[in-house]
């Protein structure tokens, strides 16, 4: 799903970044960042920003808890991104525009978009590298 498309030869995304890790907190509120990084396919560094972004517009929010960040999308929010300024847009809330792929307080919204699978997946290669790791050191 991050994977660029090829689209002709073009490289554009359908989703952009932003849109990947807003479905991925979506679908599973307590994701680690090198979690949400790994399933969106860009660096923690990376993932860092777009959350920071995400909260900056009011998409999210994040609540720490201990050593955790949790994150609740907020469907009310009224897009006002630079760029959306398109009058099919315009006042809309993300809500409007994303119901289909967004289900606030739903936590199988992943299953209907394949997010879920990827999650687990990602799970699963971030226990590999720890793993190859430990042996590493062990050895």
């Amino acid at each position: 799903m991050a994977e660029r498309a090829s689209n002709n030869g073009t490289g554009w995304k359908f989703f952009t970044n932003h849109a990947l890790v807003l479905l991925a907190v979506a679908a599973d509120p307590e994701l680690l960042l090198r979690e949400i990084a790994v399933v969106v396919g860009i660096t923690e560094r990376a993932a860092h920003r777009i959350i920071g972004d995400l909260e900056g517009g009011g998409y999210i929010s994040r609540e720490r808890k201990g050593r955790r960040n949790y994150y609740q999308v907020h469907l009310d929010a009224v897009l006002t991104q630079p760029g959306l300024e398109h009058p099919l847009l315009q006042g809309r809330t993300m809500g409007e525009i994303a119901v289909q792929f967004v289900a606030a307080g739903r936590r199988d919204v992943g299953e209907d978009l394949g997010v879920s699978e990827a999650l687990h997946a990602a799970r699963e290669r971030i226990a590999a590298r720890a793993a190859a790791r430990r042996r590493a050191a062990a050895t």
